[in-house]
């Protein structure tokens, strides 16, 4: 099995620990990529990257800001070697963003009328019983 895509540069101490769960993650990454797409719209058929891609971030994320389980070090390496996305937990740490799923979620030019992306949305504003899908990443939102 590949490995996880890094530089030459030797990975700091502790990355044996997240090595396995990475690789992991970046086989589902390539089974996604790869998956047939006939049938499924054009934003549909990138719904599994995406949601690889946030599942990734937000292990480095937990790891180093709610466990405190990784170094610094190790937790600077993922993100220079875009193992996790900076911009994604950036906006994690700030207030009313810790469950965002996506950055095109946030960007209004992609949506009707420059509105907010349904996610967005508070759930009690939503109806009742409803469940709805955000059109760029496939996350699922109930009212």
């Amino acid at each position: 099995m590949p490995k996880v895509r890094r530089s030459l540069k030797a990975p700091p101490e502790g990355w044996e620990l997240i090595e396995p769960t990475l690789e992991e993650l970046e086989q589902k990454m390539r089974e996604a990529e790869t998956e047939p797409h006939e049938g499924k719209r054009k934003q549909e058929s990138l719904w599994p990257i995406f949601k690889i891609h946030h599942q990734k971030s937000r292990y480095i994320y937990d790891l180093f800001y709610r466990r405190k389980a990784i170094s610094s070090e190790l937790y600077q390496y993922c993100l220079d070697e875009k193992i996790a996305d900076a911009n994604l937990i950036a906006k994690w740490k700030k207030t009313g963003y810790e469950n965002l799923c996506c950055l095109r979620c946030l960007q209004t030019r992609d949506t009707n009328f420059a509105t907010n992306c349904i996610c967005r949305v508070a759930k009690r504003k939503l109806e009742e019983g409803r469940i709805l899908e955000c059109v760029h990443c496939g996350c699922r939102c109930s009212g």
